[in-house]
This record gives structure tokens, C-alpha cells and sequence, in this order.
């Protein structure tokens, strides 16, 4: 079944933050750092604020008056920084918000704001990993005498994991990185903010993927109580972690609204969306691989140091602690543990990025192995299959306290090995070809709250969903996920059409607005919308389908035994007669011939908090060449066996999947987010520098479903939106390497460009030139 909102929106019907009427709207500049790392000496907005076209202008000092921070929702242990402050005397990356300007159009304040003399003392700049863990590094937080915010452990303990390293046979080593990426949804971040002072309500329409969180924030940042405060979620361009939450820009503008009493509008413009945007990934892993003789898995041990950028996001360092917990993925070992050292650094922070630490556990499990195979001269399907978790094995716990829930994940990889076996080519006298395939496990309808708890996050596991019947027998769906071009809508709407066995043309889904949805914190991310919303509109509906079946029987005078339904029609089988569905619900509305018992309003809440864990899983292959030459990669074909349980929407499931295989491969072959090491000065500022995926990189995605039914998840479901993402680098990395086994040991960060493929096989004499 197509997405609901498709038509309209290819007619050009969409609504989105900046399609929202802007009459007598005032629009807001941010000012921003010039520097990477310095003290503000002097903000003088004398000029601007004499210039006509001004309307406000907010500096540090008069930010501190009348905002506090933005608050955080995971910390690290030993973690120092619980917030994220508006009001900025010292600076830390380029493009750090300072201040904000707003006047009668944009253009006008970008003019005003280039009055705004400001005057930095310059410090010291760190912004890679290993210059910031220096003995003399310079420090962004010189009170707490170290760019470590914190560390953790997952796992096996530290010195066991070194016994069994030692007692094994082999052990394979490798440092991993992957690189910083930009999320580059298609439609950049804005609000639009109006602030009523007559009845002190705060309307903020934002282009967000969790409007509660929005509130959450705002209402501690504005100093205002969650009542007073409205957010609402028009359609949205794509989001991939970029808006989860919210960033300090955008408070600064709700904040201009508040303080003039009027509505103001920031748009974000791809020059900010690349420069000063929260960004995903960047990291680096020591990982080490223990063997006994015979190939089973002995130990694995992995140090992960994660860049935090310049301060600690909302998510903070999630993303580094689930590469942690999800880095043994679907095999087993003897031993496993991983550390999270989270550091400081003159960048751009970091924060969620779609896929959120698995894709990163993936690229540093699947490389490994595969190494492991090349050094042992085994075949690496083999080895995998020799330490994979069976389906007799379920349900399952990893070293680092996962349990695994359901699937097969032995049938995954063998179905993808064979498709491998079919698409394998020839490689020609300067074009080498290779084939690959990898295993994955993934977190998915994240999470139980009693786990959240435990963790110290302050974000909401369950989900809430509402079905109510209207007085014309229309049926109106809240939740309080969200859409953001992902189809949540349709997949909504079929769950509750069929639990009520009426038309879907019949139910209408409203989202993202917190004066109708219900709470959620947490919303959507993580692949949790599906699972977790779903399975409350599966009990709400299934409330609601039998009350309507009470209603009619009391309409027609029999029991409700005797009733049978037929799209929207009651039938009462022993007599005969009939009612329709809209009569019902008008009769319902009206508290009219109701059993006693029967509440009048038609409305069913429920609410679902997940008993545990859903883990989709997949296997992935893909057949690359490699020119000698040039060392340009291309990736010939692309396939996936996946298992994301119970399926709405096959159609919508493929598109997630194969959306996320291209982001996938933007960040094996192509994207990153790259900084000077001597200034911090961003060196990717436009999409010349950030080079995105096209149409032409792009292979054909074939791709294939199992069904294992998540036993914790009513309806059987498990997430999908991020599966596409997570092992397409390390599977077009090990396809290289089975193309050009002369670098494989080589083939140890992302991107796997041109230059770094070309360098590889300069190394190893094979480019032509000697």
C-alpha cells in the first residue's frame, strides 16, 4: 500500500516550517563563532541595535538574564557537564551560537548582525582524538583538568578479557575509525516561534522529530511551565538524528519570540546545517579478536574513543556506549567487553545520527572478523557460521547484557552467502572485483522503562496510543510518535483500520502537536515508532472494536455473541437486522441505548511499555570493483536478507531499508565532516566540499524478508529505519578487501575515497606508476 501523504506531497501540497504564513513573522540571525576555541573579551551590538531595521539583539549578557540551559538526558559516569548553556563567555568550535539578531527579514538581519563587533582571545585548539588525550593537550574545560567527560565499561571485566586474550591461540588487532558525518536531511532545521504575553502561551512550530522533548527543553531553558508551552510538528524534510532534539540556535529564536512578545521565525541554511548542525559518528576503536585453534571466537576486547566535539548533546555519549554494547553482535565468544572513553574537542558536537552507534559496532565486529578469516586463510562465511548464535539458542544474552529476543540469524547469512555466489563477476587486467557478505544485530523498539531507569536516561520507554470513534463514525488516531517522511502515518492507520475491520480511508492519524499527542520524550528515534506505537493501537483498537460491537448489540437488542461485522455494517445474525457502523457511533455519542456499564465518550487510551527489547537483525552483501587506477570504488550490486518481524508495509519496510543502504554507503565511500587540525576551522561548507551519494553511486538493492515475531512486542513487530544503515560500510570494506586482498590490513577507516584507496595501493605497488 503507497504512503498515505505521497499525493499530496508530490503535488507540491506539503506544509513545512517555512510553508508556514509568515505574515508580520520577524525573522532571526544567528551570530555566530569565528573561532574554534577562545574567550569573548568583547560583544559591542552599539551599531546594530542603532540600525533601523533592528528589532532585538541578544548578547551574552542579556541572554544570561533571561534564559538559563538546556538540559541533558545522558550522562556518562563521572560526567561533569549536566547541561548545555545559551549564554556563551568562552567558545569552543566554529559556529558556536553567541548571540541572535532579529529584524523584518532575514536578509536584513544577516545585515545587522554583521555590525555586531566581537572580539575573542584567542586559546588553544585541539580537534582530533589523539591530540586531545595528549599528556599536554590543551583543555576546552581547564576546571576539570582533563578532555575526558567520562569513561565506561560494558562487559566481560577488563583483566578477564586480558586472560582470555592471552590463553588464545590467535588474535587479530586493528584500530578502526569512522569519520564524523553530517545527517543532511533534505529539509534543514527551523521554528517558528510565537509568544502571546495577553495569556502567556508559547506556540513553537518546529521542524522536530520529538516535540515533547522540545517542550521539556524549552520549558527549562525559558524558564516556563510545560502548560504554557505548545510545540507542534508540521511535515518534516527528514531528520536522521539532526532533530531529536533541541539545539541552542533554535532556543535562542523561541527565546527572541518571548522576549518582544511576537512571532520570529530561523530558518537554518545548508552553510549552518553543514558547519554548525550536531553531527553523527566519530570514532575510534582498538579492537582485538581471540581465536582458539580450531576458529571459535575466544575473546573480544574493544576501546572505543568517542568524539564528543566541543560539549555534551542530549544524547551525549549514547551513541559511543551502544557501539559498546552492541559490538559482539550475532556471535558468541568465550569473552567480551568494550570501554567508552568520551573526549572533548574543538567540533562541532556530536549526537545522534541514524543507526546510533551500530553502525559504528558493525564497521569495528565485521571488519574484524573478516581480517581474521584473511589471516587464518579460512573461508569468512565459514568462520562466522562456526560462532554465529543459532536459533536453539534463543533467547540469548551477550556479555554486555543484551538479550537477544528471537531469529534465525544463521539462515540470514546463508542466504545472503548464496545470492554472493550468484552475483560474483570476473575481474578484469585493472579493475578488480569482490564480493562480501556480513552479519548484523540491532536494537530496535528501544526501550523498557524499568532498563531506562536503571540507566539514569531520561527519556520515556513506553509508548501511548489513542483511537477514537467520532459521531460520524470517522476514527481519529493520536500517538505521541512522530513523522518525519518515514510513513509512520499509513502504517498507523493500517494497524488500526484492521484491528477495527472498517475501511482505511476511514481513520485519520494526527501527529506531533503536544497539546493532542500523547507524552513522548522519546518519540521518534531509535526504530521505535512502529513497535512501540503500534503495539498500543493494537490494544486501543482492539477496546474500542469491541465497545462498538457492545453498542450495536444493545442497538438491535441481542447479545454481542450474535453480532458480526462486516466492514461497516453489524449484522444480527439470529433476527436478521442491521446497523451501521455510523449509526453506532452516533448513537454511542449520544449515550443513548448504551449497557449500563459503558463509558458514552468513544475513546480508548492505551499505553505500552515494552517488557524488553526487539532485535531486528540482517545479513548484507555486496559485490564492488576497484580500479587500479584511479581507486575509485563502485559498488556494482547491493542485496540484504532482513528480519524486522511482523511487516505492515512491505513497501515502506523496502524504502526504509534501501534509504538507509544509501547513507550507508555515503559513509563507506564518500561523506565527512572534516575540521583543520591547527584553527578547528571547518573544511566542508558546502555540498562541493561534503560530497553526498548520487542517483549514479547508487547500485540496485535487492531485498529479501524473514519474519521472526518479536515475542515482547504485541503484533509481533520489530524497527526497520535504521537496519538499512548499519552494515553497509563494513560490507563494502570487506568486498574490498576481497577485490584487493594486497590491502585488506590497510582497509581501516571510512571513507574508503578514492585518495585513501589510491594511497593503499600506491603502498603496496599496484597503481601502475612504478
Amino acid at each position: 500500500m503507497p504512503r498515505s501523504h505521497d499525493a499530496r506531497l508530490l503535488r507540491g501540497d506539503g506544509r513545512y516550517i517555512d510553508d508556514i504564513d509568515d505574515t508580520g513573522v520577524l525573522h532571526a540571525a544567528i551570530v555566530r563563532s569565528p573561532q574554534a576555541h577562545g574567550r569573548i573579551t568583547r560583544f559591542d551590538a552599539s551599531q546594530a541595535r542603532a540600525h533601523g531595521a533592528s528589532v532585538l539583539v541578544l548578547g551574552p549578557d542579556e541572554i544570561r538574564e533571561v534564559a538559563g540551559p538546556l538540559p541533558l538526558t545522558w550522562q556518562l559516569p563521572g560526567q561533569h557537564l549536566s547541561s548545555i548553556e545559551l549564554a556563551v563567555d568562552t567558545v569552543r568550535y566554529v559556529g558556536q551560537p553567541i548571540g541572535i539578531v532579529v529584524a523584518p527579514t532575514r536578509a536584513l538581519a544577516e545585515d545587522v548582525a554583521e555590525m555586531i563587533q566581537v572580539d575573542i582571545e584567542p586559546l588553544p585548539v585541539v580537534v582530533t582524538l589523539g591530540d586531545a588525550i595528549a599528556a599536554d593537550a590543551p583543555l576546552l574545560y581547564p576546571e576539570h583538568a582533563s578532555n575526558i567527560a567520562g569513561e565506561i565499561h560494558f562487559g566481560t571485566p577488563v583483566d578477564a578479557l586480558e586472560a582470555a586474550l592471552a590463553a588464545s591461540a590467535h588474535v587479530v588487532e586493528r584500530e578502526f575509525t569512522i569519520q564524523r558525518i553530517n545527517p543532511s536531511p533534505m529539509e534543514p532545521r527551523g521554528v517558528l516561534a510565537e509568544w502571546i504575553p495577553s495569556i502567556e502561551q508559547l506556540t513553537v512550530h518546529a521542524s522536530s522529530q520529538a516535540p515533547h522533548l522540545v517542550r521539556q527543553e524549552l520549558s527549562a531553558a525559558l524558564r516556563l511551565r510545560a502548560d504554557q508551552i505548545r510545540v507542534v510538528v508540521p511535515d518534516v524534510g527528514g531528520a536522521f538524528g539532526a532533530k531529536t532534539t533541541m539545539l541552542a540556535d533554535e532556543a535562542l529564536a523561541c527565546l527572541a519570540a518571548k522576549v518582544l512578545g511576537r512571532r520570529v521565525k530561523w530558518i537554518e541554511d545548508r552553510t549552518e546545517n553543514l558547519t554548525a548542525c550536531y553531527q553523527g559518528r566519530g570514532q575510534r576503536a582498538r579492537c582485538r579478536l581471540g581465536l582458539d585453534a580450531d576458529g571459535h571466537f575466544t575473546a573480544l576486547a574493544v576501546h572505543i574513543l568517542g568524539d564528543l566535539g566541543a560539549l555534551l548533546t542530549t544524547a551525549g555519549s549514547g551513541p559511543f556506549q551502544v557501539a559498546a554494547l552492541t559490538v559482539e553482535g550475532p556471535y558468541k565468544f568465550e569473552a567480551a567487553g568494550a570501554s567508552v572513553t568520551a573526549v572533548f574537542t574543538n567540533a562541532v558536537p556530536t549526537g545522534a545520527y541514524r543507526g546510533y552507534g551500530m553502525q559504528e559496532s558493525a564497521w569495528i565486529r565485521e571488519r574484524i572478523v573478516e581480517e581474521a578469516a584473511r589471516e587464518l586463510g579460512r573461508n569468512a562465511v565459514e568462520l562466522r557460521l562456526l560462532n554465529m548464535i543459532g536459533p536453539d539458542d534463543m533467547p540469548f544474552a551477550t556479555h554486555t547484557t543484551l538479550a537477544y529476543d528471537s531469529g534465525d540469524y544463521p539462515a540470514a547469512l546463508r542466504r545472503a552467502a548464496e545470492i554472493g555466489l550468484q552475483r560474483r563477476r570476473p575481474s578484469t587486467d585493472r579493475v578488480r572485483r569482490g564480493v562480501a557478505v556480513t552479519a548484523n544485530v540491532e536494537v530496535t523498539g528501544f526501550a523498557p522503562s524499568a532498563l531506562l531507569q536503571a540507566l539514569q536516561i531520561q527519556w520515556s520507554g513506553y509508548e501511548t496510543g489513542t483511537v477514537r470513534v467520532n459521531d460520524d463514525g470517522s476514527v481519529t488516531v493520536f500517538s505521541g510518535v512522530n513523522s518525519m517522511g518515514q510513513g509512520i502515518e499509513t502504517t498507523l492507520a493500517q494497524i488500526v483500520a484492521d484491528e477495527l475491520g472498517v475501511p482505511i480511508e476511514l481513520v485519520s492519524v494526527q501527529l506531533g502537536d503536544t497539546h493532542t499527542a500523547a507524552f513522548s520524550n522519546f518519540s521518534s528515534q531509535a526504530s521505535r515508532s512502529l513497535p512501540l506505537a503500534g503495539a498500543a493501537l493494537i490494544a486501543a483498537g482492539g477496546q474500542m472494536r469491541d465497545r462498538m460491537h457492545r453498542l450495536a448489540a444493545s442497538a438491535l437488542g441481542v447479545v454481542v455473541e450474535d453480532i458480526k461485522q462486516d466492514g461497516l455494517v453489524f449484522e444480527a445474525r439470529s433476527v436478521g437486522s442491521d446497523v451501521t457502523w455510523q449509526q453506532v457511533a452516533h448513537l454511542g455519542w449520544m449515550g443513548w441505548g448504551r449497557p449500563d456499564a459503558e463509558r458514552i465518550v468513544l475513546e480508548e487510551t492505551v499505553s505500552f511499555d515494552p517488557p524488553g527489547i526487539a532485535y531486528a537483525y540482517s545479513a548484507h552483501g555486496a559485490a564492488v570493483a576497484v580500479d587500479l587506477d584511479t581507486g575509485k570504488v563502485t559498488v556494482e550490486e547491493y542485496w540484504t536478507v532482513n528480519d524486522s518481524g511482523v511487516l505492515v508495509n512491505p513497501l515502506i519496510v523496502d524504502g526504509q531499508i534501501i534509504g538507509g543502504v544509501a547513507q550507508g554507503l555515503g559513509t563507506a565511500l564518500l561523506e565527512e565532516a572534516c575540521y583543520e587540525p591547527e584553527t578547528g576551522q571547518p573544511l566542508a561548507t558546502s555540498y562541493l566540499d561534503y560530497v553526498l551519494p548520487l542517483s549514479e553511486d547508487m547500485p540496485d538493492v535487492t531485498v529479501e524478508h524473514m519474519e521472526t515475531p518479536s515475542p515482547h512486542i504485541t503484533g509481533g513487530f520489530k524497527g526497520v529505519g535504521e537496519s538499512g544503515i548499519q552494515p553497509p560500510a563494513a560490507t563494502i570494506g570487506n568486498a574490498i578487501a576481497d577485490a584487493v586482498p594486497e590491502i585488506a590490513a590497510g582497509l581501516v577507516a571510512t571513507p574508503m575515497s578514492p585518495s585513501c584507496i589510491w594511497t593503499l595501493l600506491a603502498a603496496a605497488d599496484m597503481t601502475g606508476d612504478r
